[in-house]
Parts: structure tokens; sequence; C-alpha cells
């Protein structure tokens, strides 16, 4: 059995992360990804996940979005939510989905998206540590004061592997066709590229092994089709320049983890376009390994630990 068997799971954390102090540590974990903004089918999905992951050895869980379209807005399916993730076993730390706030509407049916995505930041993105029983530290963009309102960007790291949340909502990154300015979209956009830049930033300056993303939206995917009258505007158009020219010059490998499932019935499995690798989580929770005796560092894998 291994020592990480054996270990009490906020002692694992705290091997972990201590092992991030010693650049030449072996890399051997796991962690998980939820797909609930895609799984679409209310509570009781996202309850079965977490009590799958829960039985898992894992370092810890990303959920990407607490809840699917058809369902409520209001603060009282928020918070229940956030109590759910809290009630976790493992570390918890969820990335936000356009699911989340996108598409919620007040009762003039006006889009409230703006209220609710402070809404969620309020409720879901306070404190310094993860959500769930693992407590793992993590630092925000919000930190930086021109930033601030910013703090589902969050940062931790395990080993010598530094992992990261980015706001890209899925929906063509939440860029409106309406007339003037998109503001969200274009604020946002500045963010995320202050956020990329400090990541990688960072990341050569510990020499770190490589660099995980979690993000709704895949800014690798095709761009938006033509309408009749215009082409619209790929809203990933800047941030996925942005990713190839990071990670061009950066010595590890870089994975974005998002949320846009998979051919049906095809099983996850991770593109690589040199150190650039992007993956689907589809509609299941999925499990990625993290191994430094793998020629690419990172493989998906089942439930029963198979790799692929």
């Amino acid at each position: 059995m291994s020592l990480r068997r054996l270990l009490p799971r906020t002692l694992l954390a705290c091997a972990l992360l201590a092992a991030g102090a010693a650049v030449a540590a072996p890399l051997d974990f796991s962690f998980g990804v939820i797909n609930h903004a895609v799984a679409g089918k209310g509570e009781d999905t996202l309850r079965q996940a977490l009590a799958e992951t829960d039985a898992d050895n894992l370092a810890f869980v990303v959920v990407n979005g607490i809840k699917s379209p058809s369902e409520s807005c209001d603060d009282t399916l928020y918070n229940a939510r956030h109590e759910l993730l809290s009630q976790a076993q493992n570390g918890v730390f969820l990335s936000l989905a356009g699911s989340d706030w996108i598409t919620c509407r007040d009762r003039e049916n006006r889009s409230d998206a703006i209220e609710r995505l402070a809404r969620m930041r309020e409720i879901f993105y306070s404190g310094e540590f993860s959500l769930g029983a693992t407590r793992l530290p993590m630092l925000r963009q919000s930190l930086t004061p021109k930033f601030r309102s910013y703090a589902e960007n969050t940062r931790w790291e395990v080993g010598n592997v530094i992992f990261a949340t980015v706001n890209l909502p899925a929906g063509n990154n939440h860029f409106l066709l309406d007339g003037g300015r998109n503001n969200e979209f274009e604020d946002r956009l500045i963010a995320n590229r202050n956020w990329l830049q400090h990541l990688f930033a960072f990341a050569a300056l510990k020499k770190s092994a490589a660099i995980v993303f979690f993000s709704d939206g895949n800014p690798f995917g095709p761009p938006p089709k033509r309408s009749f009258f215009r082409a619209q505007r790929d809203g990933f158009a800047e941030t996925r320049r942005l990713f190839s020219d990071l990670s061009g010059n950066f010595a590890g490998r870089v994975l974005v983890v998002h949320g846009q499932s998979p051919k049906p019935k095809t099983p996850s499995h991770i593109l690589w376009t040199g150190k650039l690798g992007n993956v689907a989580v589809g509609e299941r929770w999925l499990k990625i390994v993290v191994d430094d005796h793998l020629p690419q560092l990172f493989a998906v894998a089942d439930a029963d630990g198979e790799r692929r």
C-alpha cells in the first residue's frame, strides 16, 4: 500500500503542498474534475459525483459550474450548492461556468447576468482556502487592487505543478452581438490577460514542471459559425493566441481542462500540440493522473485508475 493511502487527508494535503518546495520531488498524484454545468441533472448528480470523488485517492477536486442553465439563479440555490461543496471530504475548487450566471433572468425577463456574477463572487470566492474538509491554501487575482473584482481567478500548488482557474465561460466567452461596448467581456479580457501573464511568469520563476488551467469554455474549440448577415467575433481568439505565445516560451507543460463535452460516447483524452494540451471533462467526472514517469506528465484515468 502506498504512503498516500496511509496518510489522513489533511496530512496528505500538507505533504503534497510541501513537496512544492523541492523542485526535484517526484510527482505522483491524481485530481478530479466534475462537470456539473454540462451534466445538468440537478443537485443529485453533483452530490453523487462528490461522493465518488470523496471515495477516491485524490489530491483535490475542481467543480465546473454549480448549476445547469435550466436551474434557478436565486440565492437559495447558490447557498445550498455552497453548503454541498463545503461538505466534501476533498479540497474543492470552483471553476465558474457560464450557466452559473450568464443565462440568469430577472422577474421582468431581462438579463440578470452581471448582478448574479457579483453574487457568485460574494458567496463562493471569499477566503484563502478551498472548500471541503481538506482545506488547501490558494491565492486570488483579486489580491491585485486593479483586478479586485476577479476573485474567481485562483491558483494553488501541488508538488511542482501550478493549478489555476480562469473565467472563460462557454458560449463564445460571453461576447455579445449587441451594439456598443461589451463591457463585461472587454474588462474580463484585460483581467484574464494579466492573470495568464502573471501565472506563466510565476511558474517560470519557480521552474515549475507544469501549469494546469481549468475553464468552462474551450479556448481551442472551433470559432462561431457565420450568421446569414455577418460573422460573429470569436470570443476566445485573444486568449487562444495568448496561451500559444506564453506556453511556447515556458519550459514546462501546459494543460487546459475545460467543460465542453467531447463527442457523444467518446472517452475524454488529452489533445497535445507540442507542450500545450487540452482535455474536455465530459458529462461524468474526470480523473487526471500527474506522474513524472509519463512522457507527457499527464494522463486521463478512469475510476479504477486505468490510464488512457
